[in-house]
């Protein structure tokens, strides 16, 4: 049986999944990133939780995040996030540049390969830079 809470995809098998695949699920792993660290932190009613995850989980919100971390990403991970950042979406959403649309994307690129390669602990750390302060 597959743990996908443990993935460690092989490096060839995760070279085949395209850009926006890695997004997706980058999406999904960063929205429940959010989601554990509000009921974490005690903002976890149920009028307001989901308000206060779509204020992180947005793409300006995750944009201006992105900052933080940005000199902290190794080579490897910088081609992942560069990456994501030039994929060629259908569409962007109104509530967002397309600067912001497109660095989000990148961001979500990279924890959903990281989250494939199992790499939980530099999720954890990069996620915790973004969420200080």
């Amino acid at each position: 049986m597959t743990d996908y809470f443990h993935l460690h995809m092989p490096e060839d098998q995760l070279q085949g999944i395209s850009s926006l695949g890695l997004a997706h699920l980058g999406d999904g792993v960063f929205e429940v990133m959010v989601r554990s660290w509000l009921c974490l932190h005690g903002k976890a009613t149920a009028k307001g939780l989901h308000r206060a995850a779509v204020a992180y989980v947005s793409a300006p919100a995750q944009a201006a995040m992105v900052e933080k971390i940005r000199p902290l990403l190794t080579q490897e991970e910088t081609a992942v996030f560069r990456r994501g950042h030039n994929t060629k979406p259908h569409t962007f959403p109104a509530a967002a540049t397309r600067e912001e649309y497109l660095t989000a994307t990148g961001l979500e690129a990279l924890f959903g390969w990281l989250y494939l390669r199992g790499e939980t602990e530099r999720l954890n750390q990069l996620f915790s830079v973004m969420m200080e302060g």
